[in-house]
């Protein structure tokens, strides 16, 4: 039994008489359903979308993964810092899209002490060999070439670090970043006032 037989089944229990012109009512819902999955399923990347066959002859459609969300931590100065995460955005583009992405944006988590800086990622179901890091004194960018799982992310780092001392571990799916905040120029020397 598909939903609509079971509804149209459950709707003419409810309403009776009235049946005729409620189904005539959902036909026209149903109508309107479809033509909007057709217009949404053209916004999709092709990776996300995937047909297969039922063991009845039918085609079904599959999409996804789809994954939205936001992590808030504090940050050194007090202030919240909130990042998001995942493949989509809460935005409709100027074509009237959704803003999704065959990348997601992994949950990411920044730490910092006076000597370093951690960059701490979630990337789970990848090999460390599928990852690529690039650094410079300000961001470091994190990218997965595993094409079932693919992840990208640009991080703004709170303050410049040297790239060339980084160091990074890869652990049940964390990734760890640290780097070395660049020396502190000379504060100068002290001069007395007289």
């Amino acid at each position: 039994m598909t939903w609509d037989d079971w509804f149209r089944r459950r709707m003419r229990t409810f309403f009776g008489p009235w049946d005729v012109e409620i189904e005539e009512m959902m036909k026209e819902m149903e109508k309107m359903f479809q033509e909007s999955m057709k217009n949404f399923e053209g916004n999709f990347p092709k990776e996300l979308v995937r047909e297969y066959k039922t063991p009845d002859g039918k085609v079904r459609k599959e999409w996804g993964p789809f994954v939205y969300g936001y992590s808030v931590t504090i940050g050194p100065d007090g202030k919240p810092v909130i990042r998001e995460f995942g493949n989509m955005k809460p935005s409709i583009t100027r074509e009237g899209k959704i803003a999704l992405k065959e990348e997601r944006e992994p949950i990411v988590d920044i730490i910092t002490s006076d000597e370093e800086i951690r960059v701490v990622v979630e990337i789970p179901g990848v090999s460390k060999e599928e990852i690529q890091i690039k650094a410079t004194e300000n961001m470091v960018t994190i990218q997965t070439t595993d094409p079932a799982r693919k992840y990208h992310k640009e991080v703004d780092l709170p303050d410049s670090v040297d790239p060339s001392n980084a160091k990074s571990t890869y652990k049940n799916g964390i990734l760890e970043i640290t780097f070395k905040r660049k020396g502190t120029k000379d504060s100068g020397i002290q001069i007395k006032i007289e």
